[in-house]
């Protein structure tokens, strides 16, 4: 009953973690600190290297109409007072075609916007200040109103990108905009209209602590982490930029706790981080930085989930672990968490180790473990429950290599099954979810055809057991349909109750 299901993914928090009883708080206390001082002193050499905290983009993003600047796009070598002028002009043209109708003012409007767009892209004489008093911003606001073709979004979020690119003062201008360009970030965009509102983001995030709090307070975080994890390469290295800005290190830690939390991450992030992609692992690889700093609960998970992964290798994995380990303490601590993805991310890897050997076993069931993952079974929330049922079911057979039915172990179903679990593993049965009521039943059969005296079959009878699994008499899934009948005609046929 080995987990078959769990995703190769999450982490973990050492069995290690805070052994020592007395010293508990102050080492999580000073540890937590050293991790915020290092990931300040990591960020502020990454500001000061290549890798700047806010980017201008100069060229079209991959995948967009224009492949490069055309050459000649701009005479560098103008006199300051000139470029400023024609951006002054550019911005009077950009409200003039938002005040004519008619045939070709989309035209007018993209090649507006794409004016200003050159000009604010070229490095030489910085003009964003020029824009910005000549009231670019609220213009910009406009043309990325919904409704509005995907073309001039992406020009008008550019130009929004490398004013935010700016002074902290022009980047806090951008305040107005902040909205739309979260609201961009959404599905229903165009992937390259999202990779550019992301990439402005992230230069408003990279300013520092108050405008990161306006950004989280308007929602960007979860549509930033949906992009993240884009299967287009340049879109997640950009979301992935910007969201190491959303959440590097401020006054609170609120939103890499936040993130660790939402479903799918920590898998997400993994996966990110296999992929044949420098770029993208190491736009993530921050990301990890700045969670691990920030938040007890992110670092706690990302070991969960690395420790998870590990020991699912195979046993001689486990055994390194827990002799180093000494014992299975952390698991169980986290287990017993108040924290929801923490008991998730617990009980996942104690069905990785109770999947091992008879011996890690033995060490999984003698613990406290074995209670709390009862009481998980029967009242947790569905997912943590799916993961303990696991976890117990594991514990409670040897499989024997081959086609046979794995052999159970006696003592341990029967302290399960004593302990309270069995109505537990029924509710999974009714389950909507097929995987998860094939857990629930390949529970049962162990039940049935292992508990002593042939007790088994009347024990899930008077857990309403036998109705639960007729539910299957007829069911679409021919695997499920078939084991649930086969299991109540073997054991509730004709001869059921003769022998009492």
């Amino acid at each position: 009953m080995a987990d078959d299901s769990a995703s190769p993914s999450p982490s973990s928090a050492s069995p290690l973690q805070h052994h020592r009883e007395a010293l508990k708080s102050s080492v999580r206390n000073t540890a937590a600190s050293r991790r915020r001082e290092q990931a300040i002193a990591i960020g502020k050499e990454r500001r000061e290297a290549l890798i700047r905290a806010k980017r201008v983009c100069r060229a079209p993003i991959s995948g967009s109409d224009e492949a490069e600047m055309e050459e000649g796009d701009m005479v560098v070598d103008e006199e300051k007072a000139c470029l400023e002028a024609k951006t002054a002009h550019a911005v009077e043209e950009l409200k003039s075609a938002l005040s004519i109708q008619g045939k070709g003012v989309q035209k007018k409007k993209i090649e507006a916007l794409r004016d200003l767009r050159r000009l604010l892209s070229q490095p030489e004489v910085p003009l964003v200040d020029t824009a910005i008093k000549a009231g670019a911003v609220p213009l910009l606001v406009q043309y990325l109103s919904f409704g509005s073709s995907d073309e001039q979004l992406l020009e008008a979020a550019w130009c929004l990108t490398n004013i935010a690119a700016g002074e902290p003062e022009e980047t806090k201008s951008l305040l107005p905009a902040l909205p739309l360009l979260i609201a961009h970030l959404g599905e229903k965009s165009s992937t390259l209209v999202a990779e550019q509102c992301a990439w402005a983001i992230g230069n408003v995030a990279g300013e520092g602590a108050e405008l990161r709090s306006t950004l989280l307070a308007q929602g960007a975080l979860r549509p930033l982490t949906r992009l993240m994890f884009s299967s287009k390469g340049s879109t997640a290295r950009t979301a992935a930029w910007a969201m190491s800005n959303l959440i590097k290190v401020g006054p609170d830690p609120k939103a890499a706790n936040e993130l660790i939390t939402i479903d799918g991450v920590l898998n997400a992030i993994i996966a990110s981080l296999e992929k044949e992609d420098e770029e993208l692992a190491t736009e993530v690889a921050w990301v990890v930085v700045y969670l691990s700093a920030l938040s007890d609960r992110g670092i706690s998970l990302i070991v969960l989930r690395g420790l998870g992964n590990l020991i699912a290798a195979d046993d001689y994995m486990v055994d390194s672990v827990l002799t180093v380990g000494n014992n299975i303490i952390g698991l169980i601590k986290c287990l017993k968490s108040d924290n929801r993805v923490l008991r998730k991310e617990s009980s996942w890897a104690l069905s990785n180790i109770a999947a091992g050997s008879f011996e890690h076993k033995k060490l999984i069931f003698a613990s406290e473990a074995t209670p709390v993952l009862i009481r998980l079974v029967t009242s947790a929330q569905f997912d943590i429950r799916r993961e303990a049922a696991y976890t117990l079911g594991n514990l409670c057979v040897v499989p024997t290599g081959n086609c046979e039915l794995p052999k159970i172990i006696v003592e341990h179903l029967v302290a399960i099954v004593d302990g309270g679990a069995l109505p537990g593993f029924i509710h999974l049965v009714r389950s909507a979810d097929v995987d998860t009521a094939g857990l629930g039943l390949q529970f049962l059969e162990l039940v049935m055809r292992g508990y002593p005296n042939k007790q088994g079959p009347k024990l899930v009878e008077m857990e309403d057991g036998i109705e639960a699994m007729e539910r299957f008499q007829f069911h679409e899934n021919e695997q499920m349909r078939n084991m649930a009948n086969g299991l109540v005609d073997e054991y509730f046929g004709e001869d059921y109750g003769l022998d009492e």
